[in-house]
């Protein structure tokens, strides 16, 4: 019974994380599809999706918290599947009625939602079973949020792009003006209503399952570490506070890695562009096996975060360099080292916080803002330059900071003694 118990709440867990990567990097097609649907005039203006979505970690991670104080991290998940499905339905009026600003008031509210869900994820994953394999069931939570990324930009494509490809070119191409452009770009977007209206009653199920799970609940008061070595603030952390920036680095990094893809594949003129997001997620997925093949038995996670960091540097010089039908398949294979950073720099950056480590791991789930922030920069810089290619040069110095961090920056304790 006790197995059976285990099992199931895994199932649970897996599944709560395959929606994390099904509705987090569908916004990899997301981008060039607004850019056409909602007639867009700018790579800023595209990338205001990914923003919106992302700088919700940002804005409410820490109101997030609060609220899992009060009501536990079981309710909590389960508050926070619903935002997720509200936020999902939220695609239906704004495809009906044309308006690109309620589609990023979508967007802001899934955010929201995942920056809750990321806050009680991983620990559920760590009480479900005992503590020594914890580590394994991360591995597995972990494949299905990696495999679920590489279906959604497939399922996206199949189910909203591909039956409305000649129309989509029609528009592209200025064929279509006047009234009948208009009727078309409607067209165009009554694609995402079915999907999304099967993503968001989807959702709303699975999180009253979720709360009715034989999971059992979490008290986030009752399971604050009480050590305490007399710091003031939790700034007083330097490992923790560059390990916030580190972190930011990576998650804008692997943003722009597989949610940018797509541009520079079409400016490389390759025809299947949709697939190369999937194909950088599945050398995540490649990576993260690897990863638990060697961590720790033949390379230790800090040594192995100094090795894919390097990686990450020299492809990130690479990519601006090289032609940009080279560079594509650099920010592809981009993705196998991306795959350890995360796992690298967390525990990093957390330790010995004592009573601050919750405050702490909520500043963590903050940087993955760092996905919003960084296209845009990124959509910045090609509207400035004329050059898509050219705006992967903000890849060097994130890089080279992560490097930093890698092998100096998590060893500074104090900002002076």
């Amino acid at each position: 019974m006790k197995n059976k118990a285990y099992y199931s709440s895994l199932a649970i867990l897996g599944c709560l994380f395959f929606v994390f990567g099904l509705v987090t990097w569908v916004n990899s097609i997301l981008v060039p599809y607004f850019k056409v649907a909602c007639d867009l005039q700018s790579e800023v203006q595209a990338y205001l999706a990914q923003f919106a979505f992302y700088i919700a970690y940002l804005v409410m991670t820490i109101p997030a918290s609060l609220l899992l104080n009060r009501t536990g991290y079981k309710k909590g998940a389960m508050i926070g599947l619903w935002i997720l499905g509200l936020g999902a339905l939220l695609f239906i009026p704004a495809a009906l009625r044309r308006e690109y600003n309620l589609f990023l008031v979508a967007l802001f509210t899934m955010g929201t939602a995942l920056a809750i869900l990321q806050t009680v994820a991983n620990p559920f994953v760590t009480i479900i079973g005992p503590i020594e394999s914890a580590a394994k069931r991360i591995s597995i939570v972990g494949i299905c949020n990696k495999f679920a990324g590489i279906l959604s930009p497939l399922v996206f494509s199949a189910l909203v792009i591909a039956p409305q490809k000649e129309r989509m070119a029609a528009i592209q191409s200025g064929e279509l003006v006047g009234p009948t452009r208009e009727a078309a770009l409607g067209e165009l977007l009554h694609g995402v209503i079915a999907p999304y209206a099967v993503l968001g009653g989807f959702l709303l199920l699975f999180g009253l399952l979720f709360y009715k799970s034989s999971i059992r609940d979490i008290n986030p008061a009752e399971n604050a570490p009480l050590r305490d070595d007399g710091r003031k603030s939790i700034l007083a952390y330097p490992y923790l506070v560059l390990g916030v920036v580190a972190l930011f680095c990576h998650l804008g990094t692997q943003a722009l890695s597989v949610n940018t893809i797509i541009g520079l594949a079409e400016v490389a003129g390759f025809t299947s562009t949709a697939v190369f997001p999937s194909l950088t997620l599945a050398c995540t997925l490649a990576g993260y096996l690897l990863g638990v093949i060697l961590i720790p038995r033949y390379i230790s996670q800090q040594n192995m975060l100094k090795v894919v960091t390097s990686v990450i540097l020299v492809l990130a010089l690479l990519v601006p360099l090289l032609p940009p039908r080279i560079a594509v398949w650099c920010l592809v294979l981009m993705g196998i080292p991306n795959s350890v950073v995360y796992a690298g720099i967390w525990p990093l950056a957390i330790h010995n916080l004592g009573k601050w480590t919750n405050l702490g791991s909520a500043m963590m789930v903050m940087a993955l803002c760092g996905s919003a922030i960084f296209p845009l920069v990124y959509a910045g810089i090609a509207d400035a330059t004329g050059s898509l290619h050219t705006a992967y040069w903000l890849l060097f110095p994130a890089a080279a900071y992560m490097v930093f961090y890698a092998f100096k920056g998590h060893q500074f304790a104090y900002w002076k003694r």
